[in-house]
């Protein structure tokens, strides 16, 4: 039975291997089970999907690695600025096409980090195939501020979980001094903490990470269930988006593959969520506001026609 495919790039010299690194590190990649000894190194890029394809007709000298995205104008940014955060802006410039429709219903770019290594970044023009488009939120964190409220206890697993929600958000755009961590004792003072950042209304989102252990404790089910209804609560109340990431675990063996082993890492995963909430929030809020608008607009108008008459 497949379950999957990597395809390995060598790298011609240690400074191509750390430009690559550098490169793929800033688009928002899961990170790979990394390897670093006498023989050689290397850095896995994860992404949900996976293809091989074969190809009759492509023309010598394109790049053999289509990189698939869904919001290409963004990634396009983030090119944008490694580029010209490593290169001369000249040279940033010859390194990266103009975006480009092609005879395949999508939209393309290629960038060529390294002389001679090129890759393309597209996305479809029509996604969702005909079905009804629904707004959603970006997953760019450029201009957003968070709160994350971890708790001290089982530190050897919420570390892990804050390590993996600081690497999504910077990877998506945050800048550091726009990311404020706050430390608690326990799962059980997260609620508290979180609600008092939200009514302060200095944060676009809150990321909630923790631990619950069935085996350590006997009154888990109730801790579990106040400290969801808690953050639920202080979300529903404030207005601010509140990300969930208190692993509720059987065994420590459980909660050590989810914070990164074998499940991924689900500090990394609800910081992406609070990234696409304050998105969709602001989206929601741009439209409201467009609308309201537009209905002053119409009462000003009908208003004039009617002093006229």
């Amino acid at each position: 039975m497949i379950k999957g495919i990597t395809l390995i790039r060598p790298a011609s010299t240690p400074a191509v291997y750390d430009t690559l690194v550098s490169f793929f590190s800033v688009l928002g990649f899961e990170d790979g089970k990394s390897w670093d000894d006498e023989a050689s190194r290397g850095r896995p890029f994860v992404a949900p999907l996976g293809n091989l394809e074969f190809v009759d007709g492509m023309a010598r000298g394109e790049t053999d690695t289509f990189i698939e995205v869904t919001q290409l104008d963004t990634v396009r940014e983030v090119v944008e600025r490694w580029l010209v955060s490593h290169l001369s802006a000249a040279e940033a410039a010859k390194r990266i096409s103009a975006t480009a429709e092609t005879q395949w219903k999508s939209r393309v770019f290629t960038v060529e980090p390294i002389p001679g290594v090129t890759f393309a970044f597209w996305e479809w023009m029509d996604p969702l195939k005909g079905k009804p488009l629904a707004m959603s939120g970006d997953l760019s964190a450029v201009g957003m501020k968070f709160a994350i409220v971890v708790a001290r206890w089982n530190a050897v697993i919420t570390d892990r979980l804050l390590e993996g929600a600081q690497d999504c958000l910077y990877r998506s755009g945050a800048r550091k001094d726009e990311v404020h961590v706050v430390r608690v004792p326990g799962a059980w003072e997260i609620p508290s903490a979180a609600r008092k950042i939200a009514e302060t209304k200095l944060v676009d989102g809150i990321i909630t990470l923790g631990l619950l252990l069935r085996g350590e404790t006997a009154h888990y089910e109730a801790i579990y269930n106040e400290v969801s209804r808690g953050i639920g609560q202080s979300q529903q109340e404030t207005g601010i988006p509140h990300a969930f990431g208190v692993l509720t675990c059987e065994t420590l063996e459980q909660a050590l593959d989810r914070a990164g082993l074998k499940a991924g890492n689900k500090g990394f995963e609800a910081a992406s969520a609070a990234i696409e909430m304050v998105s969709l929030h602001r989206k929601i809020g741009d439209r409201a506001l467009q609308q309201s608008e537009a209905e002053s607009a119409a009462r000003a108008e009908a208003q004039r026609v009617e002093a006229q008459q």
